[in-house]
């Protein structure tokens, strides 16, 4: 089965990114793509949803599996292939953007480190993608602007999912901690214990907390923290005639004057301000 779209490269596209060409495929062994180096002026992700394939990089041949994919900058080189006795299931996407703009954010994500990854969550960067494909499918390039929008979500899926492949051993352990984020967010109001969150995920408090940075990028607090003012933030505006200590003691926060500081490190405002600002 091959699904693909390809579209026109618009000379002056007005957006950050937009895709030239998406695509599933799946049951089709011969699939096999040798670029030379400078032929191709797009990005391109190739995502494996199951089956193998391989990637040729400087010489060695890497096998890339289930979750994993390989991210190539323009001009680059590009030799990959399915593998004949276990195809692979592959979603792609070769995109563009206006500018330098593109190539300087993915350069100061560090995606230019690593050609080849791995998602945490391969089920959202897969959701993303269909979603684009479906589009152009439908619609082909009769709304640019939705074309652009759900290609900066594929990316941006990317972006916050992928880890350099080189490093990732840790699939189990970080589901691990991902199962346990939605708990998290609602019991974030009552006492934080990292050792009980620690035995929940089955580990030590230290590794716990080695897990959890590597996964979501911030520490196990911060999330408590961010889950917090979230919802203190929402109750500020729905719960008009209670007072601030009460929105803070219900968030967690026992001291109003810590719930203060708090809210304004990382809202620039008191919570007095802000729900005077955003209040109707």
């Amino acid at each position: 089965m091959q699904r693909q779209c390809l579209l026109p490269i618009l000379p002056q596209t007005p957006f950050f990114c937009f895709p030239e060409s998406v695509g599933f495929y799946r049951d089709y062994p011969e699939h096999s793509v040798s670029r030379e180096a400078g032929a191709l002026n797009n990005f391109n992700i190739h995502f494996v949803v199951s089956g193998k394939g391989y990637v040729e990089i400087d010489g060695n041949v890497h096998t890339l599996k289930a979750g994993e994919a390989v991210l190539y900058f323009p001009l680059q080189r590009q030799r990959y292939y399915s593998s004949e006795d276990d195809p692979w299931a592959v979603r792609w996407v070769h995109f563009y953007g206006s500018g330098a703009g593109l190539q300087d954010y993915l350069t100061w994500r560090g995606l230019h480190k690593s050609p080849l990854w791995t998602l945490r969550r391969p089920d959202l960067w897969e959701q993303a993608h269909e979603t684009l494909l479906a589009e152009a499918e439908a619609h082909r390039m009769l709304f640019p602007a939705r074309l652009s929008t759900l290609t900066y979500e594929v990316l941006s899926v990317f972006v916050e999912q992928a880890v350099p492949l080189a490093g990732a051993g840790g699939g189990s352990s970080d589901s691990r901690i991902l199962e346990l984020l939605p708990l998290m967010q609602q019991e974030a109001a009552k006492p934080f214990s990292l050792e009980e969150w620690a035995n929940k995920a089955g580990v030590s408090p230290y590794y716990f907390c080695k897990l959890f940075r590597s996964v979501t990028e911030m520490t196990p607090m911060d999330f408590i923290t961010r889950s917090r003012l979230q919802m203190a933030k929402q109750w500020l505006l729905e719960r008009k005639e209670a007072k601030i200590g009460q929105i803070a003691a219900d968030a967690g926060y026992p001291s109003v004057s810590y719930f203060n500081k708090r809210f304004m490190e990382n809202e620039g405002m008191t919570p007095t301000e802000y729900r005077r600002l955003y209040g109707v």
